[in-house]
């Protein structure tokens, strides 16, 4: 386990102040409503885009629980530094699990939009076929369903619980 103060002494969180609090925790109680919209909107034509979007909700909502509960913001390696401090300070398996498996499903997308840019020339180079769309748009709504509201939902308490 990687300790706090490590990720204060290495730059990559801070101690939110008391005159940014309130704008910090503002964009973000915003930003994850806006992308799980998102996610949900694009879900049938865009099933990528709505896997990420999804990502992003969690992420978002996961900054705002340390904003709000901890005063904690992230600086560098923002993906990965927040689930290490997720990590340390929150000691449930299950939430702990479904944003792990949220940031490897964002992973994954990302490096294949790494790929699909090598090879752009190919006019098929986000979900090619029909039925790669499908299985896309399978795949968006499971993660919707089994990851992301769970995820949002248990979070949500912990808020609340502040």
């Amino acid at each position: 386990m990687v300790k706090l103060e490590v990720l204060i002494k290495q730059k990559k969180i801070s101690k939110i102040n008391e005159l940014e609090l309130f704008r910090y925790v503002n964009f973000f109680e915003n930003s994850y409503k806006e992308n799980l919209e998102h996610s949900i909107f694009i879900k049938n034509e865009f099933s990528r885009w709505s896997i990420i979007s999804g990502y992003y909700a969690m992420h978002d909502i996961t900054k705002l629980l340390l904003a709000k509960n901890f005063r904690i913001k992230i600086e560098f390696e923002v993906h990965a530094t927040t689930i290490k401090v997720l990590r340390e300070l929150i000691k449930n398996k299950e939430l702990l699990t479904l944003i792990e498996k949220g940031y490897g499903e964002f992973i994954t997308l990302a490096n294949d939009l790494a790929e699909a840019k090598k090879e752009r020339v190919k006019s098929q180079y986000y979900t090619g076929t029909d039925f790669m769309k499908k299985e896309y748009q399978k795949k968006a709504s499971k993660f919707l369903e089994e990851v992301v509201a769970p995820y949002l939902e248990k979070i949500k308490i912990l808020i609340k619980e502040k």
